[in-house]
């Protein structure tokens, strides 16, 4: 098995990469943006591997002693760029891990690859040194940055870069993926829902006993919502406060559970249902509500992660909310 097998996805990254390999004709800069848990970082450090690789075959080989001291974090002449601060990559950092350094040659291979990650956060002044070393790199240099926010770079950096952006996985592919780790089929239907496409925020949900809590708590108050006395959706509201770090998800999830009340309610059908276990309440809720009613749900929930990003209360935004869902 190549490091290539590793990869979900991302065909067409991984193919142009392994092209490169295979005509020994790498860029001396690549930049490779894409969400969080992406795979950014699990590209990167395959083709570095790919690039310092001692194989007469498809490279990385993972086979000799330099892919061996790759994925053991040892290769010489593979360095990621450490920072002192979370937030912030300075020039400093910059100056020495990467421009004072590329002019020594490589130890032991062909190329000597820098992976910056979170490239995004050096400052304005570390960008401007990169860039000098961007100008005029050396034969035997590749500089690798990773980023999800790729417009916070410098135009001057942006357009010196082979620029590979990463597309969301299908359903498919992230469902696939948890399957062959072994999750059971509701948290994998809920896992995929969920993380949108991206497989490194569906493994963390899959592997999440917080999240697990969260879907509990939030399937108690949609799956009873219709019912509760006033008491009861401060209660769930106040339950729903212990996740303060994914208030997010508490709305993401209840747009899944309304889209599986409109779902059924257009095609009756429970094999699309994402909340497996629950056919029985969300068929009931697909009874009462008209399409128009799931319509202004969904809408006021979308309304409510605006309100939310913009810093208003999170007990009124939800109290407004569970109001707009027993109107419907």
């Amino acid at each position: 098995m190549t490091g290539w097998n590793r990869v979900t996805g991302h065909t067409e990254a991984i193919n142009y990469f392994k092209s490169t390999l295979e005509r020994k004709l790498p860029q001396n800069a690549y930049l490779i943006s894409g969400e969080r848990g992406s795979g950014k970082k699990l590209l990167a450090s395959i083709f570095a591997k790919g690039l310092v690789c001692e194989g007469d075959s498809s490279r990385p080989c993972m086979k000799c002693r330099a892919c061996n001291q790759a994925k053991d974090g040892n290769h010489p002449d593979i360095r990621y760029l450490i920072r002192e601060k979370a937030n912030t990559i300075s020039v400093k950092e910059i100056r020495e891990q990467i421009v004072d350094d590329i002019v020594i040659r490589p130890y032991q291979a062909e190329y000597k690859v820098y992976i910056i990650d979170e490239a995004d956060r050096m400052t304005e002044q570390a960008q401007n040194a990169l860039l000098k070393t961007l100008e005029e790199p050396p034969a035997y240099a590749i500089i690798l940055l990773l980023t999800t926010r790729p417009k916070q770079l410098l135009l001057t950096i942006r357009s010196r870069c082979m620029h590979l952006k990463l597309k969301e996985l299908t359903d498919g592919q992230v469902a696939g993926f948890l399957k062959e780790r072994g999750y059971d089929e509701s948290r994998i239907r809920v896992s995929t829902a969920f993380a949108k496409g991206n497989i490194g925020r569906a493994l963390e949900i899959a592997e999440s006993p917080k999240f697990n809590e969260l879907v509990e708590d939030v399937v108690g108050l949609v799956r009873n919502a219709d019912d509760m006395k006033a008491y009861e959706v401060t209660e769930a509201i106040g339950r729903i406060q212990k996740h303060k770090d994914d208030l997010n998800g508490f709305f993401d999830l209840m747009l899944i559970w309304y889209r599986d009340v409109l779902v059924y309610k257009s095609t009756g059908d429970v094999g699309v249902v994402t909340f497996r276990g629950e056919e029985q309440h969300i068929r009931r809720q697909a009874e009462r509500k008209s399409f128009e009613g799931i319509r202004q749900i969904l809408e006021a929930i979308d309304k409510a992660k605006t309100r939310l990003a913009a810093n208003v209360n999170f007990d009124i935004v939800a109290e407004l909310l569970v109001l707009t869902i027993k109107e419907n």
